[in-house]
């Protein structure tokens, strides 16, 4: 009997996995550089219909295998860290530990998708039934309109949970950047979440048309669509009234991680940033910025003075935010320092985010023996305080270091502590250009989100400058010494987003409990 059912429920799922493989892998071609962003609009509707008629604990299968087709190809640039055998990590070490990174992502990315649809499934198994004659009208459309706003509350719930922690990447909203701009603009609203929210909601009502064969859904699902874009287009319009002028100078010094941390990158460093420094100065900026590590030294006064990049800082009088390494007792730091004219350290911001075995070893007591050779700085960087504040002579910058790029609230509490203009700096020279192509999304997010310009020095791509709707004004090339001179316009506005944070996704598991006990009142009557 036991055989009999086990063959039951293992046919009634093959049919079904594969629709759902198949919404996965569609929704993992959105993000950039493929930008097939539309089909967000219907990938998640397969996994929705799969979900409703299964079982919590075959639901939770469609989900897994739903994450991991869509985080599995989103994430499939973290394999370009092989090969790392410019680290001394043997070839098939360095492929066995992309490959581990991979899968561990896929999987994390997986485990959220698995607790949303185990989530609606058992949530689903307590609607009531029509006791009463009354209710039974009314019944199914409760049902949807329930699954619906539990679909979404569950999903932005899991999403806020998740970008809580230290390792987090793929949300849905950045399956619409960098070029849906008018949808992004919901994030100067709630931030990601409501950008996220918009398309389960849209995916939820086509969800929710395949399971009552309503073909009208189609045109639900679409009038939707079109209102939540013409709410973005709303706030897209809105004028920038540019003031407050900063021009500001980029320098990509595409200096490879195979070199960067030994005596050749050293001296291509050197006298790459010095030349571009230089050459950008004479043409009249007001400041420079540099990627990540870009001089990748310990920034201590008997480095300053024996190098010649700070002699022509010296020489030049141009402030210069510069990548390099601080240290916090025993440790060192991934930092920014601000570089007066006249060579003083106004500032040093130090990483917040820093990358889980890449930086920094979660559990270091416990797995420090098994996996210190994952980073190339050995992975012992020390954290930098969260509530650091970067004042400059231009104003207050709202600064990010390649990872921290994905943490929305690390930008939002710059902003709302007074952050005029944004500053981002990376590495990104492990990976192939998918991985940059994604991070420069991201940074378009985090200008819409919180209307600010935004300026993004990397070492070897891709650079770029964003205006505060999300518009990509100047893009680098990927591997190519670049210099660029644009000008950033100094803000003081504060978004709804900024002033109140992601207010959405608390209202909308609250609107979720009340509902559910709501409807399973009216089943008991």
């Amino acid at each position: 009997m036991g055989r009999k059912r086990f063959t039951r429920w293992g046919q009634a799922l093959k049919g079904d996995l594969g629709w759902v493989l198949c919404g996965g892998l569609l929704m993992g071609f959105t993000p950039a550089p493929l930008e097939a962003f539309p089909f967000a609009w219907i990938a998640l509707a397969p996994l929705w219909w799969a979900v409703v008629r299964g079982t919590p604990r075959q639901a939770l299968l469609y989900g897994l295998v739903w994450g991991c087709g869509y985080h599995g190809l989103a994430l499939f640039w973290i394999t370009g860290i092989h090969p790392m055998t410019w680290m001394g990590v043997p070839w098939l070490a360095s492929l066995l530990i992309a490959l581990f990174c991979w899968l561990f992502i896929t999987a994390w990315g997986a485990a959220l998708v698995g607790s949303w649809a185990f989530g609606m499934a058992w949530l689903d198994r307590v609607h009531p039934s029509p006791k009463m004659s009354r209710f039974a009208a009314i019944l199914p459309r409760l049902a949807s309109f329930s699954r619906i706003l539990t679909g979404i509350a569950l999903w932005c719930g899991l999403e806020a949970l998740w970008r809580s922690g230290d390792l987090w990447w793929s949300s849905l909203a950045y399956t619409q950047s960098p070029h849906n701009l008018l949808i992004l603009h919901l994030g100067q609203l709630s931030g990601s979440g409501m950008v996220t929210a918009a398309i389960v909601l849209v995916n939820g009502i086509l969800g929710e048309g395949l399971l009552s064969r309503r073909w009208q859904a189609l045109g639900w699902a679409l009038s939707a669509c079109l209102l939540l874009h013409g709410v973005g287009l709303t706030l897209y319009s809105r004028p920038l009234n540019n003031q407050n002028p900063l021009t500001l100078g980029i320098i990509q010094g595409n200096v490879p991680n195979e070199i960067k941390l030994y005596p050749a990158g050293w001296q291509k460093a050197i006298e790459g940033y010095t030349q571009g420094y230089l050459d950008l100065t004479r043409q009249g900026v007001d400041a420079v910025l540099t990627p990540e590590t870009a001089l990748p030294f310990i920034w201590n006064e008997s480095f300053r003075q024996t190098r010649s990049f700070y002699q022509a800082v010296l020489n030049q009088g141009v402030l210069v935010w510069m990548g390099g390494f601080g240290q916090n007792g025993d440790r060192l730091t991934n930092s920014l320092f601000t570089l007066s004219g006249t060579g003083e350290i106004l500032h040093r911001y130090d990483k917040v985010k820093l990358v889980p075995l890449g930086e920094y070893i979660p559990f270091e007591s416990l797995l420090s023996p098994f996996i210190n050779r994952l980073s190339p700085l050995d992975a012992h960087l020390a954290f930098g305080e969260p509530d650091q504040i970067v004042q400059t002579p231009f104003g207050q910058a709202i600064v990010g270091i390649c990872y921290e790029s994905a943490f929305a609230d690390h930008f939002r509490r710059q902003t709302r502590q007074g952050g005029e203009f944004i500053l981002t700096a990376s590495n990104n020279a492990h990976y192939s250009e998918v991985m940059p192509a994604q991070h420069h999304a991201q940074d378009v997010m985090r200008a819409i989100e919180n209307d600010r310009w935004a300026a993004r020095a990397t070492n070897t791509g891709y650079s770029a400058w964003v205006d505060p709707h999300g518009r990509t004004l100047w893009i680098s090339g990927i591997n190519r010494y670049e210099t660029y001179i644009g000008t950033l316009y100094r803000r003081q506005t504060q978004t709804l987003y900024v002033r109140w944070g992601d207010w959405l996704t608390p209202v909308l598991l609250v609107l979720m409990v009340a509902f559910q006990g709501g409807r399973w009142g009216i089943g008991n009557r």
